[in-house]
């Protein structure tokens, strides 16, 4: 049962964390743009770029797109907030930001009390407050917090003369009493633990080539159970990816100073990023895909080659693999070993390549905008590397797949589920037809608790397992389920989850 527990927890904080993380990514493709179209070579090129007017136009855009960065610890305690609470979920989220700058507020009357040396710590203005600058981690705290008090409180009743500061408005209340609370003492307790962080991200640096072998590993192992979010967040946005300046985190560090340093500056910190998966998600995924479909059974064969080139468009464009992970993950699961590790390869190689591509995503689009659109940053390394990641899975997946006569299995009826339809109300209904047998496949109404979804999942709290119909499932269109523990079940759709959450939601009147 606590196992249980543990592995709720950390599949919803996962699931949190992809909010903001998102926002970020998003923002992160014009950042890159912009700040490239504002490199002195392309300027140079493109004169007409340094018109005043389009000048300014780029300048801001770029300023903007940068807000999500200045943002990402209030970002993290308001999405942890609103994704971990299980009613009034908008409540949650408002008493998230109030947590979060009472925390700010409090710690900075502590550093400001003289009652002990403080300038060990890195002192930063924060929502023009001048406090103890805990990045991420703090956003991360309030959130954990606020959820907590939010799941506990939410409902509570008063005695008539106070029942107006009863339910959801005494959140708001114990959030504040309690964030500062904890605001007080993290300065206290903060710099103990930011020297061990620092330590744990000095040991990684240290460790070289075989420290991102390890990280982009056990990136690939973590897909299955949805806490390759948590990994990544740890890297991302604390001392782990190491410190530049005074600002921590691989991704933070690459936003913030690409375009101002040269690239060569930003290496040790794009080694945790994007550029390690492009590799296998532009070219070992598709030939993993090839030859998926050619020792498919010749029945098989026009439905696993509709499923496959979806599911390698999405890897390559965007760098979201899970539509061609999830097709061999359980059929085969020694390949996703095989997958795992060549993850962790592709990792060191565009390290020890010297290769400096950040953001987040590995597929396409980032590469040419933090790439191939970035002077200096060895983006023509990929290349090569990738045509060999290419057929090293072709020829491992056929091999494997012939010699233990395995083939990935298509639901009989989704041709019929994805066929197009000719009116709004058609799309309308099948929508609601394809939500209730979801709904049926998660063993009815009743036993649903609650719903949600990340980039490619649906991730659904159930009242008993042995109700789920894992064949139903399969029949909506999807790629394969996770079960991290006896109340919790993450069924795989790909990008097309959205629709089918909100459906979902709707039917059940969420």
């Amino acid at each position: 049962m606590k196992k249980n527990k543990v592995m709720n927890f950390f599949s919803a904080l996962g699931r949190s964390l992809m909010m903001p993380i998102a926002a970020l990514a998003a923002c992160s493709i014009v950042l890159g743009l912009t700040a490239a179209l504002m490199k002195t070579e392309v300027l140079e090129a493109a004169p007409f770029l340094k018109q005043e007017v389009i000048f300014f136009i780029i300048s801001t855009i770029n300023k903007v797109s940068n807000v999500v960065f200045t943002l990402l610890p209030v970002l993290f305690s308001i999405s942890i907030a609103f994704g971990l609470a299980k009613k009034d979920k908008e409540v949650a989220a408002f008493a998230g930001f109030i947590g979060y700058y009472t925390f700010l507020v409090s710690s900075s009357c502590m550093i400001n009390s003289g009652f002990m040396d403080f300038s060990a710590l890195k002192i930063s203005v924060i929502l023009g407050v001048e406090t103890v600058d805990m990045g991420a981690v703090a956003g991360i705290i309030t959130g954990l917090l606020t959820a907590a008090l939010h799941n506990k409180y939410h409902k509570i009743t008063f005695p008539a003369a106070i029942s107006f500061y009863g339910g959801k408005r005494f959140v708001a209340l114990v959030v504040i009493l309690a964030s500062a609370v904890v605001g007080l003492i993290a300065p206290l307790i903060w710099e103990p633990i930011s020297v061990g962080i620092n330590g744990l991200g000095v040991i990684i640096g240290k460790s070289g080539a075989l420290g991102v072998f390890i990280f982009g590993t056990l990136e690939r192992l973590l897909i299955p159970t949805g806490l390759h979010h948590v990994l990544n967040s740890i890297f991302r946005t604390t001392a782990v990816g190491g410190v530049y300046d005074g600002v921590e985190g691989c991704l933070n560090v690459f936003l913030q100073y690409v375009g101002q340093v040269d690239l060569s500056e930003l290496r040790p910190f794009t080694q945790f990023l994007g550029q390690g998966k492009m590799p296998f998600m532009i070219f070992g995924l598709p030939g993993a895909a090839l030859a998926i479909y050619r020792t498919s059974p010749t029945d098989k064969k026009a439905k696993v080659k509709a499923l496959m080139i979806a599911a390698v468009a999405a890897s390559v464009v965007s760098g979201v693999t899970e539509p061609v992970e999830f097709s061999f993950m359980f059929v085969a699961p020694v390949l996703y070993v095989f997958h795992s590790l060549m993850g962790g390869l592709s990792f060191m190689l565009m390290s020890v390549l010297d290769v400096a591509i950040g953001n987040t995503g590995g597929g396409l689009i980032d590469f040419f905008i933090w790439g191939v659109f970035q002077p200096g940053s060895n983006w023509f390394m990929v290349i090569p590397v990738g045509v060999a990641f290419f057929f090293i899975y072709y020829f491992v997946f056929s091999w494997y797949l012939r010699r233990k006569h395995l083939s990935i299995d298509v639901a009989a009826d989704e041709e019929e589920d994805d066929a197009p339809v000719d009116s709004g109300k058609k799309l309308e209904d099948a929508k609601n037809q394809k939500a209730a047998l979801v709904i049926e496949g998660l063993g009815g109404y009743e036993n649903i608790v609650a719903v949600n979804n990340c980039i490619t999942r649906l991730r659904v709290d159930v009242k008993d397992m042995s109700l789920v119909q894992e064949d139903i499932l399969k029949k909506t269109g999807s790629l394969g389920i996770v079960k991290p523990s006896e109340t919790h079940i993450q069924v795989i759709y790909g990008p097309k989850v959205e629709s089918i959450a909100d459906a979902v939601r709707e039917v059940l009147n969420y």
